[in-house]
């Protein structure tokens, strides 16, 4: 793997990271936790938004590089 293809996947994957990001604010995640839980609340936020990032970046990835 070339310098140039770590980059663009690199590319793709933080541009799906702030996508998903943006879009997870979407949800008021207020209403899912639990009173005092913000710490816990904030880590499952990012956790989300890096799941989601990975699986939509993967899909977006294996699209370019299709045999």
């Amino acid at each position: 793997m070339g310098f140039a293809t770590f980059m663009s996947r690199a590319g793709v994957y933080l541009a799906a990271f702030v996508v998903s990001f943006f879009a997870l604010g979407a949800l008021d995640f207020n209403r899912f936790l639990k009173q005092g839980k913000l710490l816990q609340g904030q880590v499952l936020y990012w956790v989300l938004a890096l799941g989601l990032a990975y699986l939509s970046g993967s899909f977006v990835i294996s699209l370019i590089y299709l045999p």
